[in-house]
This record gives structure tokens, sequence and C-alpha cells, in this order.
């Protein structure tokens, strides 16, 4: 899951963190005309949702900041498959650039 980690905050709860500005595809982001913090990886997630894992479609919550991306809620499960979905992204420029085109050709904005 790199460069994501999962750890459990409290007892219960876990949060998948990711420090942008960090990733082997920082400069493809960057390319493509956005910022590689927190709010575009949030972006990130809800194509990734959206497009491949449905079924994740509100069983998380989101917290993002400019410097890292978080999201948190009590099934690890869940944020175990949206942290292997992210590092599948975060580790391939290629993948990267099929993601932002397709988002931008179906009409979605990135918030960074």
């Amino acid at each position: 899951m790199h460069p994501l980690k999962l750890i459990e905050s409290v007892p219960g709860t876990y949060s998948l963190l990711l420090d942008a500005g960090t990733t082997q595809v920082d400069s493809v982001i960057e390319e493509l005309g956005h910022e590689p913090n927190g709010y575009f990886w949030e972006g990130v997630a809800q194509v990734l949702v959206g497009t491949e894992v449905p079924a994740l479609q509100g069983r998380f919550s989101c917290d993002p900041e400019a410097d890292m991306f978080c999201a948190y809620g009590s099934d690890r499960g869940v944020l175990e498959e949206l942290g292997a979905r992210l590092a599948s992204v975060a580790t391939d420029a290629n993948r990267m650039r099929r993601l932002v085109e397709a988002a931008k050709a179906d009409g979605f904005e990135f918030d960074d």
C-alpha cells in the first residue's frame, strides 16, 4: 500500500494517510495542471470509488489538508481496498494520466 499508511487512530477507528507531494507521480500531476495536494488526492479517491469500486461509496469519510490526504472510518477492509487503489495510481504515471484524462472527459473537476 506504499506510499499510503493505515493506522488505528483510536480503537475501532482507522485512518488512511498519504503525505501529499511525496509520490512518484507528483511531476505528472503538475504536468496535467494540478497540485499534488491532499485535496487533489481526495478527488482521485472519489474518481476511483465512482468508477472502480462503487460499493465503497459512503463507507468512509475524507479530511484532506494541503499537505496530507486522510480517509477514515470504522471498516478497516474498506480503507485497505481504497489504499490499494490509491497506491496503484500513486506509483504509476500512466495510470495517473489515464485517471485524470478520464475524469476530465466525464466532467469531474479536481478541487486542488
